[in-house]
């Protein structure tokens, strides 16, 4: 038996002659480079096992290979249409024992992938345009059965739905838990997990993102990092092939209220449109673009200060601060001497004090604060080009004046990250900051929106009401943000470039 299974290993080395789709043809299973090679006439076709193989059926001696492929099809050396369909190739071995061999063997080079084998599945039903059930039984759950991946399904009902679901779900049954949805309901996620007793191995979890949204930023700063057309099913075959890298999360401070975010936070213009713009979601994602175009029209400024500690390399911007001037009100402490640095209940946010670093500060008037954990806050924008999952680090982009014409133009540029060569940015990186949001400029009586992730977090008086959480925090009082290196995991693409 040993020698007959060394010889079979030396005919998958060599090549046998099987009959792919009908055609006899020489087939080649390369451990080395992962591709399984066959000739048809003057042309060599390969599908490669990490990128283009979902899975395999055998039944007696006929093996079906459920691949996800280019389309057109792709040849091993040609181009990349970056758009993919599913497809089956049919082979036909010469007897059931080989058969079985070959089975063995690219089961063997999919497994060793490390894909998810089961998977928690929550659909928002309500986000964007309401096609998130639409788009997992059409796009994503074929490609879940083509892969053998079992999933459990729920629907959210109302607003914090999946927050609750993820704080009390048993997480020991799953490989991963996936968001059909748009941002807001990975950001809930994120807090359940957050919440949970056993945060430190519930927050290790793998979490994934299918578009089904309005923004869908995570999703397109995902598969653009590795240099994947942006859609829905490649979205979905990231989460199947199981790949994964850490995830920064920035926690939002104030007094005992807490927010855990992994997108952004905004303040002013970017927040002041993402919000009022609800009013247009008929419009679909266009409603950002037109309400931008009106704000533009009519620019509001805000009063305020931003203080901040700044990553290597960008102590230039804003003023020093020196220790009497910085705000010592540290989330972190108790008024009774305890240190919320030791968990009580849940994640009680980053362990590392702030007090004895080096803080710097702006003072407003300001058009816009925007604060970044990764490049693509929407699916069109590039709001923070320089920005990292896991580096420790926020990107910030600051407008304290600029005139219309000006802005109308940087936002013309957002889409390619231009935008923050232009002089009236100021776009660096921070460790931590502290907002001070104060009123409008020419009305005092009104505040502005604190947005992070798409959900208002502080609403300033005669700001703009819709039917959303809750507000946490009070608008006025400083608001510290911090982030955690790496805390999450999230399900990435692996380049196959």
């Amino acid at each position: 038996m040993a020698n007959n299974g060394e010889s079979q290993a030396q005919t998958l080395a060599e090549g046998e002659r099987i009959r792919v789709d009908g055609e006899l043809v020489e087939v080649v299973l390369d451990h080395g480079t992962g591709e399984l090679r066959w000739r048809t006439g003057d042309k060599e076709k390969c599908l490669i096992v990490e990128s283009e193989i979902l899975g395999i059926e055998m039944k007696g001696m006929m093996i079906t290979v459920k691949a996800f492929v280019d389309a057109p099809e792709r040849c091993c050396f040609g181009s990349s249409s970056g758009r993919r369909v599913r497809r089956d190739f049919l082979l036909e071995m010469p007897s059931e024992v080989s058969a079985m061999f070959w089975t063995e063997r690219l089961r063997d080079s999919i497994g060793s992938l490390g894909p998810p084998k089961r998977l928690f599945v929550i659909v928002n039903p309500f986000g964007g345009k309401k096609l998130a059930r639409k788009i997992f039984h059409n796009e994503v759950k074929p490609l879940l059965e083509a892969a053998g991946i079992l999933y459990a399904l729920q629907e959210t009902g109302h607003p914090l739905h999946a927050q609750e679901i993820a704080r009390n779900m048993n997480l020991d049954q799953y490989n991963g838990i996936i968001c059909v949805s748009g941002d807001g309901t990975l950001v809930e996620v994120v807090n359940g997990l957050l919440q949970k007793e056993d945060w430190q191995a519930a927050i290790k979890m793998p979490l994934g993102i299918v578009p089904a949204g309005t923004g869908n930023g995570m999703a397109k700063s995902l598969l653009d990092s590795v240099g994947e057309v942006y859609s829905v099913s490649n979205a979905a075959f990231a989460i199947i092939r199981g790949h994964t890298r850490k995830l920064d999360v920035a926690s939002i401070l104030q007094g005992e209220a807490r927010f855990y975010s992994v997108l952004m936070l905004t303040w002013g213009f970017m927040a002041d449109v993402d919000i009022e713009s609800e009013k247009y979601r008929w419009m679909g994602h266009a409603r950002l673009g037109f309400y931008g175009l009106l704000r533009v029209m009519n620019l509001r400024k805000y009063h305020g200060c931003v203080q901040f500690v700044p990553a290597p390399g960008y102590e230039a911007y804003g003023e020093p601060l020196n220790q009497n001037e910085i705000n010592n009100d540290d989330p972190l402490k108790q008024e009774n001497g305890g240190d919320l640095r030791v968990p009580q209940c849940g994640y009680q946010g980053p362990m590392t004090s702030l007090q004895d670093m080096k803080w710097r500060s702006i003072n407003g008037p300001f058009v816009l604060v925007c604060v970044n954990n990764v490049p693509w806050p929407v699916e069109d924008v590039l709001s923070a080009p320089e920005a990292k999952f896991s580096d420790g680090y926020l990107d910030m982009t600051i407008i304290k004046d600029c005139p219309k014409a000006a802005l109308l133009m940087m936002l013309l540029k957002m889409d390619d990250g231009n935008h923050v060569n232009s002089d009236y940015v100021m776009y660096f990186k921070v460790k931590a900051l502290r907002l001070e949001p104060g009123q409008c400029v020419g009305n005092p009586r009104k505040g502005g929106i604190i947005d992070s992730d798409g959900e208002i977090i502080a609403r300033g008086d005669d700001s703009y009401c819709c039917h959303q959480q809750e507000n946490l925090m009070v608008y006025g009082p400083p608001i510290e943000m911090r982030v955690d290196r790496g805390l999450a995991n999230i399900f990435l693409p692996d380049d196959f470039c």
